[in-house]
């Protein structure tokens, strides 16, 4: 019950946010912006809820590979709406992508069956471990979103091609400055999270761990040379966006990877 009023929640605010964008210059914009925010939060709070009652049991909590796209999406949408406080232009575009995927995100759960999913117990440290990693893939998610649309801004100015959506989007500048700000924050969440689980993570081989492991630290070491190459060779423009998009690919190899290889081709936990 909970997704079902997430989702119509969600395509509510969808409507609101587009119509906000396509039509800036129009004197009910602010107020249809406003309207979709709260809408969104509304949808948020059941997605949360929706989310909790899916993953927690009696036996502890489910992190599947078929629960943790809507878990994942709580915690992005939840922290581009906070973000929209101080951002509100460039970061409000990115629910025009966001939400069709978590409604995606709702479906997969709730229509998925899940046999073979066990309840896990987790330690505080091991707790800790796990919330880090999520908020560190929920902002390079956002980051890597980010870099998508400067793409195609890049794209459209390099083809002189001014208008139609190029014209609602906010300054090249400023989104490629909010696109490493994300990468900063994200960068420094996944260090904390390798560190934690180098700590409270006992035996990487018996919890099948170990490419888990290996593709977080690559994608460790392609954010830190691409803000290496930001900060010391004013790196920009396409050459941030490949190393950005790459990090994340070697991100989700590293999560959804091992998750699939475990639960879908070799049937375990």
């Amino acid at each position: 019950m909970l997704d079902a009023i997430s989702a119509l929640l969600y395509i509510a605010a969808l409507y609101l946010l587009a119509t906000t964008i396509l039509n800036r210059n129009s004197e009910s914009s602010a107020s249809k912006s406003s309207k979709g925010l709260i809408l969104l939060a509304c949808a948020l709070v059941f997605h949360a809820g929706g989310v909790y009652q899916s993953i927690s049991t009696e036996n502890g909590y489910v992190l599947s590979i078929l629960k943790m796209p809507s878990l994942f999406f709580v915690i992005i949408n939840a922290i581009v709406l906070l973000s929209c406080l101080s951002k509100p232009k460039p970061l409000r575009n990115l629910f025009i992508f966001l939400i069709p995927l978590s409604t995606a995100a709702i479906a997969g759960d709730v229509f998925t069956n899940e046999s073979t999913a066990q309840a896990t117990h987790y330690s505080p440290g091991v707790t800790t471990h796990v919330l880090l990693s999520i908020l560190a893939y929920s902002l390079l998610t956002i980051a890597t979103l980010q870099a998508l649309f400067l793409a195609y801004q890049n794209r459209q100015l390099k083809n002189k091609q001014l208008r139609g959506i190029l014209g609602i989007m906010p300054p090249l500048q400023s989104m490629e400055s909010l696109l490493f700000e994300l990468l900063w924050a994200g960068q420094i969440l996944l260090t904390l999270s390798i560190i934690s689980g180098a700590i409270f993570i006992e035996d990487l081989f018996a919890q099948h761990l170990v490419h888990k492991t290996a593709f977080s630290i690559l994608s460790w070491v392609i954010y830190a040379v691409l803000l290496s190459g930001r900060h010391f060779l004013g790196w920009r423009g396409p050459s941030a966006i490949r190393w950005t998009v790459g990090g994340f690919a070697a991100l989700m190899l590293a999560y959804f990877g091992s998750k699939l290889v475990l639960e879908i081709i070799l049937n375990r936990v």
